[in-house]
């Protein structure tokens, strides 16, 4: 098993950025993909992106495309995600999570984490 924590969450303006972080603990050995997904109030919880074990393979949900940013420090065991020119309909609790299957797209994630708020004033 894996144990995820977020961080970096908060408030900022329309146009802004905010840099969230995904920190693995516990069984780490095994070569994760890793992703963000983010709930909205009222909205079923939606994929944001992922990135595979080496960080070579990505995939990012169109929504996001071109504002954010995912990256990892596998021998940290730690992933980032950089947000850029936040809108308002980006404010979510956004969850890391984590999966130790073959990367492809689609595929479901097993661990997650607890969240971590982000809410973007217009």
């Amino acid at each position: 098993q894996v144990q995820l924590v977020e961080s970096g969450g908060g408030g900022v303006q329309a146009g802004g950025s905010l840099r969230l972080s995904c920190a693995a603990s516990g069984r780490t050995s095994s070569r994760y993909v890793m992703g963000w997904f983010r709930q909205a109030p009222v909205k079923e919880r939606e994929f944001v992106l992922a990135i595979s074990w080496s960080g070579g393979s990505t995939d990012y949900a169109a929504s996001v495309k071109g504002r954010f940013t995912v990256s990892r420090e596998t021998a940290k065991n730690t992933m980032f995600l950089q947000m850029n020119n936040l809108k308002p309909e980006d404010t979510a609790v956004y969850y890391c999570a984590a999966h130790d299957r073959i990367w492809s797209l689609g595929r479901p994630f097993d661990y997650w984490g607890h969240g971590t708020r982000v809410t973007v004033s217009s």
